[in-house]
């Protein structure tokens, strides 16, 4: 599809992230790939279905109100879940084929569904002019000839820009992941030339002034969410040596390094500082030890800086809470180096 380059990018880069960050959770090589665009509608959309799906709201606040969809097949989210609740292979081959899908599949599922709505807040955030906040709604399940379509279930009616991802994993036989985004809230995440007249361009030579103010707005977004102040990384552990070989790791960067242990005074370690990178080092990513990316997260709501949790005993549980607190990324100690460096240098965008 012609234009929307800028909202495909965006779209691109947040969901081979979301991917990356699911297979995490799932211990699974999973990868969510941008494939293609298209216009459509919803009746045209439904119509052609075969099998069921999982429609699942994303609703678009601050600057860029509205609400966009994320459209999951249900044997995909048979599969997801399946794998993350430990469920033996021939038994998710078996629910995968009779399209069992239970309470504890769609709690799981939603988890999956969460790491690519944080991707797309990530993204979007980083990469939209003004202030935007993604706020994922509950799936809502729909079976051809068995559900109804109405006005406004699975999705309101009316035209839509579908972006379809394709979904691979080794050893599964997998969908698409499909993104129904209404005409009107394409336009204001990436609002298009209008070429109707010839007084259009001086009619569009307004937009940079509106530009204008959106920088304004912009700059004062980063006044409140980024802090202006000197870049740098935070480094949180209460082990001395290890706290001493993490910082050492991240000197590659050339930003300042901020260090404490996790009872630190975080306003005080954020104060005057553009914190790039929040590292926490722990011992068996315990609770308390998981609840530090929340206080993170606090101090920085609008735009928290990416987080990487570190610790020697990891359990599926604790990977789990690790992505609902916050953390971005996770990494099994004792550290290998050419491993945070890469994920530094990813989440620190050098």
């Amino acid at each position: 599809m012609d234009g929307y380059t800028n909202l495909y990018g965006m779209l691109e880069t947040a969901l081979k992230q979301a991917g990356e960050e699911s297979g995490m959770l799932l211990g699974q090589d999973l990868s969510i790939a941008l494939a293609d665009s298209l216009s459509t509608n919803k009746s045209s959309y439904f119509g052609g279905m075969e099998d069921g799906c999982f429609v699942l709201g994303v609703g678009s606040g601050e600057a860029y109100p509205g609400q966009f969809f994320l459209v999951f097949s249900l044997r995909d989210a048979i599969v997801l879940s399946s794998i993350l609740l430990g469920i033996p292979p021939a038994r998710i081959q078996e629910k995968k084929r009779l399209s069992i899908i239970e309470n504890d599949d769609i709690d799981a599922f939603s988890e999956i569904a969460n790491m690519v709505n944080g991707a797309l807040n990530t993204v979007f955030q980083g990469g939209l002019p003004n202030k935007v906040r993604l706020k994922l709604l509950p799936p809502k399940k729909y079976i051809p000839e068995i559900d109804e379509l109405t006005s406004e279930s699975p999705l309101p009616d009316g035209d839509y820009l579908m972006f379809r991802s394709r979904l691979e994993m080794p050893g599964q036989e997998m969908n698409c992941l499909d993104i129904l985004m209404p005409l009107s809230l394409a336009n204001s995440f990436d609002p298009q030339p209008v070429a109707e007249a010839p007084g259009a361009e001086a009619d569009s030579g307004g937009s940079p002034a509106q530009d204008g103010s959106g920088g304004a707005d912009d700059d004062a977004e980063t006044s409140v969410s980024a802090a202006p102040g000197v870049d740098s990384i935070i480094v949180l552990e209460d082990d001395e040596d290890q706290r001493k070989l993490m910082i050492d790791m991240v000197a590659f960067t050339g930003y300042q390094v901020a260090e404490g242990t996790l009872n630190a005074d975080l306003k005080e370690l954020f104060a005057g500082r553009n914190v790039k990178m929040v590292l926490i080092g722990s011992q068996d990513a315990d609770d308390r030890e998981l609840a530090v990316c929340i206080k993170v997260n606090a101090i920085r709501q609008d735009s928290p800086p990416p987080i990487i949790m570190s610790a020697e005993c990891w359990t599926r549980t604790a990977v789990l809470k690790a992505l609902k607190y916050g953390a971005r990324d996770i990494i099994i100690k004792p550290f290998d180096k050419d491993d945070v460096t890469a994920k530094v240098q990813r989440y620190c965008k050098i």
